[in-house]
């Protein structure tokens, strides 16, 4: 089930709850709904990565566990607040300069994707909260379609 409430006029924040799920195409229709055409595909690969990862590897596919995503567009930049409830602290540091994705592990190339296709990734090991935010330029073209 998905939980969304209009954006109130004047807020800047809008939020939306889900249970854990890898069926993400309803969700990322309504997170997408005010970016450019032109800029969703690359967006919807990067909060699909996301989401897959809140979903997956923070509530372990748990039916009963929700997904929150708070979002914001303000002054060209589009900013995703997505929450989990997971319970572990994960393995991975976002802060990681690499260039590249690990290839001799299954997992990690989720963050690699996200620092390629966002201006700025957060990740809050403690409260398993992952900030993604994009500034779009009119003017400029995605790099990823």
């Amino acid at each position: 089930m998905i939980v969304t409430p209009v954006r109130p006029v004047g807020h800047k924040w809008s939020n939306l709850s889900f249970t854990s799920t890898l069926y993400l195409a309803p969700v990322l229709d309504l997170l997408l709904n005010e970016v450019p055409s032109e800029w969703q595909a690359e967006l919807r690969l990067g909060l699909q990565e996301a989401l897959v990862n809140a979903a997956k590897h923070g509530n372990s596919l748990d039916p009963c566990k929700q997904i929150t995503v708070k979002f914001s567009i303000i002054s060209q930049i589009y900013c995703w607040v997505i929450t989990d409830q997971g319970l572990e602290p994960q393995l991975f540091e976002v802060g990681q300069e690499d260039p590249t994705p690990c290839h001799d592990l299954e997992c990690g190339r989720g963050f690699y994707i996200l620092r390629k296709i966002f201006d700025h990734v957060q990740w809050d090991n403690d409260i398993h909260r992952l900030t993604l935010c994009k500034k779009i330029d009119r003017s400029s073209k995605p790099v990823i379609v």
